[in-house]
C-alpha cells in the first residue's frame, strides 16, 4: 500500500524566500532534525518563519507531510545558491532525531519506506539517495551517522525498493551526460590535469586548478560557477576541496578533498 502524503504546502507568496526556483530533481537527501518535534510541527514552523531554510518532506512515526512542491527547489543542503543539493535534490527530514528512542525508530522506518516509494515513482535506484553531509560536509543525518548506520539505512531503502519492484541502480553518468549536452562544442572545455592537487600553503593556483573547478561545476558539485566570491578563478582552496570531497563521497572514492588519479578518472568517465 502506498504511503499517503499529507500536503501542507508553503504559500506561493513565500516562494521567493523558501523555494524560488523550478526544479527537476535528480537526488533525494536525507536529514535528521535537530529537535524532537512532530512532522506537523516541523512543517508548520518551516512554512511560517522568516528564514529561507526549507525542505520538501517531514516524516515522523505516524505520517509524511509535504511542505514544498517537488518541482520547486528547497534550501536544505547548504551548498550554495546553485549547489546540486539545494537545486537538484528532494529534502526528507526524519523527525524525533534529537533524543532517539521508539518514536525516532518508527519515524526512520517510515522514512525508509517513503524514500523507496519516491525512488520507485521516479524510476531511480538507491544510488540517488544522499545524506546532507555529502553536499556541504555538515554532520547530518547526525543520529544515523553517530550510530554508524548510513550503509544500513541505504541497504534498508534498497530492500524496500526491491519489494516495490523498482530498480536498485540508476546511472549518474547518464545524468552528467544530460547536463553537459550542448554546453560546449569544444571537447577540450573540460580537459583535466594530471597530478595531485590539494589545499596547502601557499595555495595551488593556475589554469590546471580552473580546469578541475570547471569540471566540478559542470557536474553541479562546485557552487555558483563563474562567481568570483566562490573562488572558482584558479585557486585550490577550501571550497574546491569541499566540492572534490563531495564528488568523491558520491562516487565511492576516498573522501579526502584531494584531486588525484582516481578522482580524475571518475570525472573523465562522467564527462565523456
Amino acid at each position: 500500500m502506498a504511503i499517503k502524503v499529507v500536503k501542507n504546502l508553503v504559500s506561493k507568496s513565500k516562494y521567493g524566500l523558501k523555494c524560488p526556483n523550478p526544479m527537476k530533481a535528480e537526488y533525494i537527501t536525507i536529514h535528521n532534525t535537530a529537535n524532537d518535534a512532530s512532522a506537523a510541527n516541523e512543517i508548520s514552523y518551516m512554512k511560517n518563519n522568516s528564514s529561507s531554510t526549507s525542505f520538501h518532506f517531514a516524516v515522523d512515526d505516524k505520517q509524511v507531510i509535504q511542505g514544498i512542491p517537488t518541482n520547486r527547489n528547497a534550501w536544505h543542503t547548504g551548498d550554495g545558491t546553485n549547489g546540486t543539493g539545494n537545486r537538484k535534490s528532494i529534502g526528507v527530514e526524519i523527525c524525533y532525531s534529537k533524543s532517539g528512542g521508539a518514536k525516532y525508530r518508527a519515524a526512520e522506518k517510515l522514512a525508509i519506506k517513503f524514500v523507496a516509494q519516491l525512488l520507485k515513482e521516479r524510476g531511480w535506484g538507491v544510488d540517488r539517495v544522499c545524506k546532507h553531509q555529502d553536499w556541504n560536509g555538515k554532520y547530518c543525518p547526525h543520529r544515523i551517522l553517530s550510530e554508524g548506520r548510513w550503509n544500513e539505512v541505504k541497504a534498508a531503502i534498497e530492500a524496500e525498493l526491491k519489494k516495490l519492484g523498482g530498480k536498485t541502480n540508476s546511472s549518474k553518468a547518464s545524468v552528467a551526460k544530460k547536463k553537459t549536452t550542448n554546453t560546449s562544442s569544444k571537447k577540450t572545455s573540460y580537459a583535466l590535469p594530471s597530478g595531485i592537487f590539494k589545499v596547502k600553503s601557499p595555495m595551488m593556483r593556475g589554469e590546471k586548478v580552473t580546469q578541475i573547478q570547471n569540471a566540478q561545476a559542470v557536474l553541479y558539485f562546485y557552487p555558483d560557477k563563474g562567481a568570483k566570491n566562490n573562488g572558482i578563478y584558479g585557486v585550490y582552496g577550501p571550497k574546491t576541496a569541499n566540492a572534490v570531497k563531495r564528488f568523491q563521497s558520491m562516487y565511492g572514492l576516498t573522501q579526502d578533498g584531494i584531486y588525484g588519479p582516481k578522482t580524475k578518472a571518475k570525472l573523465e568517465a562522467l564527462l565523456k
